[in-house]
């Protein structure tokens, strides 16, 4: 298994933009607060944006105009900046199935759930998607987690229960007492009638595709992967939404174009280079810390613009599962305060050192990469 440092060192020299402004100047880009959570904020409000133009027209329509042109830009200013094209059928092929997962099934399930639930709990739902990662990278890749990592997973798994499940079932629960449930298939349906578990299926795509990126990122150079990978996964996308309703776009009106013009170039193409921009001058151990503040601006705006609200119960479970993924994002860091701090806490503490250990921060590599892989929230 390819250590962490050597993952990092070859992404950033992959996508060293150095050449494009004086060094002096990307250090002062770097280290602007703002420029630093603008991809977050970006993918936030674009699940706002997406939110407001489904009352005008398909879910699926959205998700395939929200890839398709995206991935064109994408493909375009790769080619601009000297990117080489994939090569070979195994490139393609990689390709391929990462535009299935990550493109047409994650973007497909996005835009059916988001269009039975709130864009603020939608996106709670998405970026739950970490800690999915995290139990995928430890059984392929034998991947640290640790005793926080495994808190952040049962905080997150209690999170999303209370977030995906009926509040009446939640309440019975904590009140000590059976929930009245049907039977077996009336649940079933019931629970994918509700966009949450859209969304979290939308999330297990992302998940799979932020695993299949480290193959990708082997054979073909990821910026261009990833252009690619939204123009193949939209195409199914668009064909399943003209079968669906061949006048989707009709009923738009000058603001859903907005809105859908926004979601595609701000919350797409444009979060996606900022967040590969920065992430290239070695700041992903800030960017992975600063995950959660994408919901955080779907539910600040959805509250705003769309005037959505929540249960009791709902905002626990946001609150629960924002903190399951602070856990699983900033785990090794606070192992390593805790060990530092109180001797006793020494168990937390990775296997080997943290200073010098690859198993320990690899997971944290592959947890970046799921804010980065898809580039289209």
């Amino acid at each position: 298994m390819d250590s962490s440092a050597d993952i990092e060192d070859s992404s950033v020299a992959a996508l060293d933009p150095s050449t494009l402004q004086p060094r002096s100047r990307i250090e002062k880009l770097v280290a602007n607060p703002l420029v630093l959570i603008s991809p977050f904020f970006l993918w936030g409000t674009s699940m706002v944006a997406m939110k407001g133009a489904l009352t005008e027209t398909t879910p699926l329509f959205i998700a395939s105009v929200r890839l398709i042109p995206a991935g064109m830009l994408v493909v375009a200013f790769s080619m601009l900046i000297g990117r080489s094209q994939p090569k070979g059928w195994k490139a393609w092929l990689w390709i391929g199935l990462f535009a299935l997962v990550d493109g047409a099934m994650f973007q497909g399930f996005l835009a059916k759930g988001l269009d039975r639930t709130g864009a603020g709990l939608g996106s709670v739902m998405i970026d739950s998607q970490p800690l999915a990662v995290a139990v995928m990278a430890r059984f392929l890749f034998k991947e640290w987690i640790g005793p926080l990592g495994w808190l952040g997973l049962f905080v997150g798994l209690v999170g999303i229960s209370f977030i995906g499940l009926p509040d009446d079932w939640i309440l019975a629960v904590l009140n000590g007492k059976i929930p009245a449930i049907a039977v077996e298939q009336e649940v079933w349906s019931m629970l994918f009638r509700h966009g949450e578990w859209l969304m979290l299926m939308a999330a297990l795509s992302m998940a799979v595709g932020t695993i299949l990126i480290r193959y990708v990122a082997a054979v073909v150079d990821p910026v261009m992967a990833t252009g690619w990978h939204m123009i193949i996964g939209g195409l199914p996308l668009l064909v399943l939404s003209s079968l669906e309703d061949p006048t989707a776009w009709e009923g738009l009106s000058w603001a859903g174009w907005t809105e859908m013009g926004y979601a595609t170039v701000f919350g797409s193409a444009i979060a996606y280079g900022v967040f590969f921009y920065i992430a290239a001058q070695g700041s992903l151990t800030s960017l992975s810390a600063l995950t959660f503040l994408t919901p955080v601006f779907a539910l600040l705006f959805s509250t705003w613009l769309l005037s959505e609200s929540l249960s009791l119960v709902q905002w626990s479970g946001v609150m629960l599962t924002l903190l399951s993924i602070y856990l699983i994002n900033r785990r090794v860091q606070i192992a390593s305060w805790l060990s530092s701090q109180l001797s006793i806490f020494s168990f937390v503490h990775p296997p080997i050192a943290l200073s010098n250990t690859s198993e320990a921060v690899s997971v944290d590599t592959i947890l970046t990469e799921a804010d980065s892989d898809s580039g289209a929230r």
